[in-house]
């Protein structure tokens, strides 16, 4: 099959892009590079892809219409996957411009490349974030998520709702996965697994937001993306409505298009991730307790049940083996002895 996907030296798009080539795939990937963190990190990541020949990379922005479709229509998708966004809760509130022009304006581009190119699937990245405030602990995919507490996730919450209208209106079979704190290796310098592994060996505080009680549905990187590439198969139409009882199915009745949780339900209070993150780089945290961010959730929690009846699979990898690949990841590439 031929993809196309953005935010291919982004943290998600980076391993994604490598499964589906290894699963023999050609991938066209566009990504702008952004300086939003280490662009070599980001370098470094498309290398690794740029050495496959079924790999083309392209460097540009979502706001670039003219650069965006030319990438689109060279690639001849049969699935376009849409993961390239400004992220991050905290710094929606240094920077909201960024977040409108990527998430919003860049997102309504990739909806009318979609609406000309008509793949077979259009997938999305959306977020946990959108559930906001909530009071329900466990997310269902059909809750009631109309009160973010970030500019962030609203518009991810808006980037869902315009590609509902563009499923109806155009008939795109479009699927927005809600992603729920995902980590791993080659993952991002402003993610808290980063930071915290970061700071513990430089031997700074750790920063720890909300005095120590919030709590995140941790999901390791490679569950992440065998999720997606069961969802690539899984094709919104009233032909795999789920039927299940006890499970409601987020396919509308409007438009083939669906929204699925990726995240294990697993939830891990914060401070339990910090001794995890202390036994994996073997060394105790200087441990600075601050109160919680302006934005910031209390606790993620997703139900897996959706995912589960969609592709048989929920993310799986236990807290201390993906730290641990984290770890060795993160000492391999930033831990070096001084030559």
């Amino acid at each position: 099959m031929r993809f196309f996907i953005t935010g291919t030296a982004g943290f998600i798009g980076f391993h994604l892009a490598r499964r589906l080539l290894d699963d023999g795939h050609f991938v066209v990937g566009f990504d702008g590079m952004t300086p939003y963190y280490d662009v070599e990190l980001k370098r470094r990541r498309h290398a690794i892809l740029a050495r496959r020949n079924a790999f083309q990379p392209v460097i540009g922005m979502l706001e670039d219409v003219a650069g965006l479709g030319e990438a689109a229509r060279q690639a001849r998708p049969d699935v376009i996957i849409h993961l390239a966004a400004q992220a991050g809760v905290r710094y929606s509130l240094e920077n909201p411009g960024s977040y409108i022009a990527s998430n919003l304006i860049g997102s309504w581009n990739m909806l009318e490349l979609a609406r000309e190119l008509k793949p077979g699937h259009l997938l999305l990245a959306s977020t946990s974030s959108v559930y906001g405030a909530n009071s329900d602990l466990l997310f269902t995919e059909s809750d009631r998520a109309d009160e973010q507490l970030s500019l962030y996730a609203a518009t991810k919450k808006s980037m869902e709702v315009l590609s509902h209208s563009y499923a109806h209106l155009h008939g795109i079979p479009t699927t927005a996965m809600r992603f729920f704190t995902v980590y791993g290796p080659w993952g991002r310098p402003d993610m808290a697994l980063f930071k915290f592994v970061a700071a513990i060996l430089e031997g700074r505080p750790l920063e720890i937001f909300g005095q120590g009680q919030m709590s995140r549905d941790f999901t390791f990187v490679d569950d992440v993306v065998e999720a997606i590439t069961r969802l690539v198969g899984v094709v919104p139409s009233e032909d795999n409505r789920v039927g299940q009882a006890g499970i409601t199915d987020t396919l509308s009745h409007q438009a083939p298009f669906r929204v699925v949780n990726v995240g294990g339900g697993q939830p891990v209070p914060l401070m339990q991730f910090v001794e995890t993150v202390e036994a994996a780089v073997g060394k105790p945290a200087i441990r600075k307790m601050l109160p919680l961010q302006p934005g910031d959730m209390r606790a993620t929690y997703a139900s897996a049940d959706l995912l589960r009846a969609l592709t048989g699979f929920v993310p799986a990898v236990d807290l201390k083996t993906g730290v641990g690949a984290f770890v060795e990841w993160y000492r391999s590439e930033y831990d070096r002895p001084p030559a």
